[in-house]
């Protein structure tokens, strides 16, 4: 019986047995049962990031102002009330709490039992805590951020002494758009009243507002469609409307695409786009109306385009575009990271079937290579050249790498991956 089971039908033994795993793995000591593999990933991450096990750290909680703040700007307050229908009822009576955190794993939101309420004050689980993994060590919050899965924290699996009377299930919540972590949402409580199907419930309505921010992103596209359509049929030439984050609503005169860059605070006149050059930019009921107006392919004079390619997290890679339009950041697909990877050490370019040895170690495999940097132009046109694919001369390109010894896409084994990181000092 393994430690999940255990806990289903045993919690006081359960309990024990993880003290007994947690003691003898901390102490360096071979265990009689090994912990469960995310909890053991976990504990390496802070025994290497100088986490103390023995010391409850606690950093500042934030102001309520900055909480309040926090909540007008999270994406999550709109999915509230799927979180309190899904989640709230059975927490509050099974003696449970439902904590929603930003994806910086500040608490925003914490509701349910007050008895429990009360424990999770003493344990410093408040409205602006700071519950990130590498400053309370292995937690629903923190760890599920990290991962980005569902994890389940029973008891003495905790990484800090003063956690393991508590047990919680979070799932992490990304914007359905782009992927990007918005948060996390956990159940927590004392480990007697956790049951191991917990965390297949909050991923469950974790996944519910995830569908929910999804809906609420079209319904905008359509009633931003709807007010620009008489306008792009009036116009000539190159046009597209888009919403307040760059997401398209409508084009005429030019291929669709998902997304534009927009400078940080958009505002009315003529502005220089990374996607598309020389443009006007004018409001438009909830969005913005770009028209192109030069048809140049090459930044203007004093345009230039920082490109930061970020590997520097497991799992969570990211390209920014900065320059006079602004500042922009998308996250990356496995795929995608490699194939960026790859533009930035080889800047002269690489050619189909170059990328294609490079990923595939087969110069065969041209037409996967071009569908997938065809979907990665789609977000970064305006600063990579194709024939061959490569980075434009004028744009800067900054690749952040894992800290320590660590290596850069320590997932992949595509050839031209393995061998670059043997090569190329890009950080």
């Amino acid at each position: 019986m393994n430690v999940t089971q255990l806990v289903a039908v045993d919690a006081v033994r359960a309990a024990r047995m993880l003290s007994e795993i947690r003691a003898d793995a901390l102490a360096g000591r071979r265990t009689r049962l090994a912990p469960r593999p995310v909890i053991e990933e976990s504990w390496g991450r802070m025994l290497r990031g100088g986490v103390d096990p023995d010391h409850d750290f606690r950093s500042g909680l934030l102001p309520a102002e900055e909480v309040r703040r926090r909540r007008e700007e999270s994406p999550l307050r709109h999915v509230l009330p799927v979180l309190r229908e899904g989640l709230l009822s059975v927490a509050d009576t099974a003696r449970h709490i439902m904590v929603v955190a930003d994806a910086e794993g500040r608490v925003l939101w914490r509701e349910g039992a007050p008895a429990v309420l009360r424990k999770a004050d003493g344990l410093g689980f408040q409205l602006g805590a700071d519950w990130r993994e590498d400053v309370v060590g292995t937690n629903g919050v923190g760890t599920a951020a990290v991962t980005r899965r569902p994890v389940q924290v029973f008891a003495a699996e905790h990484f800090v002494r003063s956690q393991t009377s508590w047990t919680c299930a979070g799932a992490p919540i990304s914007d359905p758009r782009d992927g990007r972590l918005l948060g996390v949402v956990d159940v927590s409580g004392p480990l007697e009243t956790m049951h191991p199907a917990t965390l297949a419930w909050v991923d469950s309505v974790a996944k519910l507002a995830e569908a929910r921010l999804r809906e609420l992103h079209l319904r905008s596209l359509e009633a931003l469609r709807a007010v620009a359509a008489p306008v792009l049929a009036r116009l000539g030439g190159r046009s597209l409307a888009v919403d307040r984050d760059g997401w398209t609503a409508a084009v005429s005169g030019m291929p669709y695409t998902n997304r534009i860059a927009l400078p940080k605070s958009p505002v009315e006149g003529r502005r220089w786009l990374a996607a598309l050059g020389p443009c006007a930019v004018e409001p438009l009921g909830g969005g913005w109306l770009v028209r192109v107006v030069d048809d140049a392919g090459v930044p203007p004079p004093g345009a230039a385009t920082r490109v930061v390619l970020d590997l520097s997290q497991p799992r969570r890679w990211s390209v920014e575009v900065s320059g006079d339009a602004g500042r922009w950041t998308h996250e990356l697909s496995p795929r995608h990271a490699e194939l960026l990877y790859l533009l930035a050490v080889h800047r002269s370019g690489r050619s189909a079937a170059g990328l294609a040895r490079d990923m595939f170690g087969d110069a065969g495999r041209t037409v996967t290579v071009r569908a997938e940097m065809s979907r990665v132009r789609r977000y970064l046109g305006g600063v990579l050249e194709h024939r061959p694919y490569r980075f434009r001369e004028s744009a800067e390109v900054t690749v952040v790498l894992p800290a320590g010894t660590r290596a850069p896409l320590p997932f992949s084994t595509a050839p031209g991956v393995v061998g670059a990181r043997h090569r190329t000092p890009l950080q």
